[in-house]
């Protein structure tokens, strides 16, 4: 069986870290994941996925991202049955964050705190033209390595 789910989105909410009554934190959140097709003339539509991340995952999210943050995730859809306040059978559909990771610059993630080293720029590589001389016409096509 293959249950695999990669998300992209902005939070619609600033995450709150809870603890379960075992001590584990989790952390519930909405993402809004825009429709890539759009009709001609029509603004893109947009689905609300909601997201659950458990432990370190969950800590890392409350941390570094809020409300407008672009977020990566990749987990697993479950569903799970519950009864409303009305007494009706529903059931939910959440996303299990395996991984969840940085997209966008810093100042579009909202992480005013993080501040990765830069990485070193390597020099652009030269590339000269080559002359007509540097190449040998091959007219013998029995030795050809090919």
């Amino acid at each position: 069986m293959l249950n695999c789910v990669t998300l992209m989105g902005r939070l619609v909410a600033d995450p709150e870290l809870r603890t379960t009554t075992t001590g584990k934190s989790v952390c519930a959140f909405t993402i809004a994941v825009e429709r890539s097709y759009a009709r001609p003339g029509e603004q893109r539509q947009a689905d609300f996925i909601n997201i659950v991340a458990w432990e370190s995952s969950a800590n890392f999210v409350t941390r570094y991202f809020s409300k407008g943050s672009m977020i990566a995730i990749r987990g697993e859809i479950q569903t799970r049955n519950y009864e409303d306040k009305n007494g009706n059978k529903r059931t939910a559909f959440e996303v299990i964050a395996r991984e969840v990771s940085f997209c966008g610059s810093k100042a579009e993630t909202g992480t005013g705190n993080y501040n990765p080293a830069p990485a070193a720029a390597a020099p652009a590589p030269s590339y000269q033209t080559a002359a007509p001389s540097d190449f040998e016409e091959i007219t013998d096509d029995e030795d050809l390595p090919f």
